[in-house]
């Protein structure tokens, strides 16, 4: 991963303090250890760290493009940066370099906005415009990449990869947001837009926000998934594509310039990936932690993986101290945030930093793949509710689950108050009680009563019924 940092005025061209652009960056530091750089010109201020993946001497950031129009940096990789380069030089294009990064930024330069149609990868990227004076900030369809920005009280726009960043520029009032802390009690997390901090925004994923001098920012979605459900396919076809897709993207993926290698803790997610490096012909570097406790520990599983494929298989036990870490990981993540994985993820990562520079890993195979227990009763509730509409539901079964007992300690035949509550409500509203790191009637009485009236008519579930909407 990279850093990315930036200052652009919003009302002038007035020159930029590189002092505080360097904050910022340093605050960035630990993205990107390979080199930094800068760029400034009245109006504008663009910093960069650097994690060298592709094409080390060549991809140097800012990056400015062949005839000097346009400026880059970015933090990811394009994966089909090659196959877009044969297309530009179709154009007549010319470049220096073997890098990903020269090639985003001349199909910028060239193409605008609708260049980013074309990419796949995981990138979050600012490119200045000098002949029109214009930056457009982006981020790939799925938000792996971050970039948070902020408007100051004297008229200019920040940008950065961390909240961290934002905050060390000092020119950014930063409190906290009511809102977007009930957000975390759901969820766990702040969802995009929102950050934790008042004016302080996430750039949502498949979106670009382009900013102009004089003018609003303008944020525009330019890509969303399609739902194309194909009843019609046997098992055997679904199985075959299904296998073709993973294979195809994670070799996408094994493009680097640098040792690259893969966690593996045995479950689905990296075994699938270990698989597919494997089968493209490689001999994968994997990396699994094991911790004292035996209930989490998995090497077992990512053994049976590792000797299958035949890798070059590290493993490190860790005693790990949770709060120092905690701490740690706070600093980086830069708000609220409540996935325990965090803490093992943080560890792996040390240890694959010993083996290689870059680690491909999986995330969402439960989710795709139906892989947690929740799903066939969810499912299972889901035809209940399809026999009778809400306000029965509520009225019978809402009442019921009220006040029957809550028997954790018993049979799961015998624990029905969570059943009868789901089924007394909506879907949204069902799924999100099973999922919720605090229940809301719980949450309330933890929180102070200025808080509860503060955030009493937020509905913390409309941007989840409006994407809802969308999935048959």
């Amino acid at each position: 991963m990279c850093g990315i940092a930036g200052i652009i005025d919003l009302v002038g061209a007035r020159d930029i303090d590189i002092r505080v652009l360097k904050r910022m960056t340093d605050a960035l530091a630990h993205r990107g250890p390979d080199g930094e750089g800068f760029f400034t010109e009245p109006g504008i201020a663009l910093g960069h760290r650097r994690l060298a993946i592709i094409d080390i001497a060549g991809g140097v950031q800012p990056f400015k493009t062949m005839d000097g129009g346009g400026v880059l940096i970015t933090n990811g990789e394009i994966y089909n940066f090659r196959d877009l380069k044969r297309r530009l030089e179709d154009d007549r294009l010319r470049f220096r370099t073997a890098s990903d990064t020269e090639v985003m930024a001349e199909g910028l330069n060239l193409h605008g906005q609708d260049f980013i149609e074309q990419l796949r990868g995981m990138y979050a990227f600012a490119f200045w415009s000098r002949r029109e004076r214009t930056l457009i900030l982006g981020r790939d369809r799925l938000g792996e990449r971050p970039l948070y920005y902020a408007q100051t009280p004297d008229g200019f726009l920040l940008f950065a990869s961390e909240l961290g960043a934002i905050r060390a520029s000092g020119l950014a009032p930063l409190r906290r947001r009511l809102d977007a802390l009930s957000d975390y009690f759901l969820f766990g997390y702040v969802p995009d837009p929102k950050s934790v901090y008042k004016g302080v925004f996430k750039l949502p994923p498949a979106s670009t926000l382009t900013v102009r001098n004089g003018a609003e920012p303008i944020l525009r979605r330019y890509w969303r998934p399609e739902f194309n459900v194909d009843r019609e396919i046997s098992f055997e076809d679904a199985k075959s594509t299904l296998i073709s897709l993973i294979d195809d993207a994670v070799i996408a993926q094994m493009v680097a310039d640098v040792p690259l290698g893969a966690f593996l803790s045995g479950g689905v997610d990296s075994s699938t990936i270990v698989a597919a490096m494997a089968e493209s012909g490689a001999t994968p570097t994997t990396c699994t932690i094991g911790f004292d406790n035996a209930a989490h520990d998995e090497r077992a599983f990512a053994r049976q993986i590792a000797e299958r494929y035949r890798t070059k298989h590290h493993e490190d036990v860790v005693s790990v101290d949770a709060a120092a870490l905690i701490d740690k990981i706070a600093g980086v993540y830069g708000e609220p945030f409540a996935d325990p994985s965090a803490l093992p993820t943080y560890e792996v990562s040390a240890t694959a930093r010993k083996h290689v520079k870059v680690a491909l890993s999986g995330d969402g195979g439960d989710e795709i793949f139906g892989g947690y227990r929740r799903y066939p009763f969810f499912a299972r509730e889901e035809s209940v509710r399809r026999l009778a509409p809400l306000p029965l539901r509520r009225a019978l079964f809402g009442a019921a689950g009220a006040v029957y007992p809550k028997f954790d300690w018993a049979p799961r035949a015998m624990r029905m108050k969570t059943t009868l509550q789901a089924l007394g409500e909506d879907s949204i509203s069902a799924y999100s009680r099973s999922v919720s790191a605090i229940l809301p009637d719980r949450l309330s009485r933890m929180l102070s009563a200025d808080f509860v009236d503060a955030t009493k008519r937020y509905d913390r579930l409309s941007p989840v019924r409006d994407a809802a909407g969308a999935d048959p």
